[in-house]
């Protein structure tokens, strides 16, 4: 780059310009990829604890279903009265630009869709016990989506900021430096010519 610029008073300009907001870039990825980051860090944290709760959930949700299959039979006709969860709301959320999801379930009251006479309180606890079960998957779901968008970002990120730092900073400077001394030894020069020339004309008055 510093071979293919012209060193003039105006490109020197120009190079330290580029110079001045390719550092100020650099500080806002920085800054930015921080930001990501902890935000990350702290999904993945909450993203274990959910998977914890969620192991938990489902083995209680397992037991609970086979004491009813147990006292009941296999539940598979009984089963065909679970209403079709279409309560799933989506949206999202801006973190420095990353689109981030926000699942969630519409929050009714639960009912037990079966009735009293053909089931027990062992089948209604596990039905409960499913439910929470699928507020907790969509809640990791959620979580695990955000972590997965935000690691992309941070690696985008992180690349542009690489970029900047090792290969656009250095390449201005650089040429900010080669303009700089080309403009001082042509200075150098036009003051020696001048000098030279008021000898020759205070010789040539003598």
């Amino acid at each position: 780059m510093s071979e293919q610029v012209v060193p003039t008073k105006g490109n020197l300009l120009a190079t330290k310009k580029s110079l001045q907001l390719s550092r100020s870039g650099f500080e806002l990825l920085d800054r930015k990829r921080n930001i990501l980051i902890r935000e990350m860090m702290s999904l993945i944290d909450r993203a274990n604890q959910l998977q914890g709760s969620i192991d938990h959930a489902y083995e209680e949700a397992y037991a609970a279903l086979q004491r009813a299959n147990i006292t009941l039979g296999i539940v598979n006709e009984v089963s065909q009265a679970v209403p079709v969860e279409n309560g799933l709301n989506l949206a999202y959320r801006s973190i420095m630009g990353v689109e981030i999801p926000m699942v969630s379930l519409h929050s009714e009251e639960i009912k037990i869709p079966f009735g009293l006479m053909s089931t027990n309180i062992l089948l209604d606890r596990a039905y409960l016990k499913f439910g929470e079960v699928k507020k907790l998957t969509a809640e990791l779901a959620e979580v695990e989506n955000s972590v997965y968008r935000l690691a992309n970002a941070v690696k985008k990120t992180q690349k542009r900021a690489n970029a900047l730092e090792n290969i656009m900073i250095p390449r201005f400077e650089q040429t900010v430096k080669t303009i700089s001394e080309a403009l001082e030894e042509k200075d150098r020069e036009d003051f020696s010519r001048m000098k030279i020339i008021k000898q020759q004309k205070a010789s040539k008055t003598a």
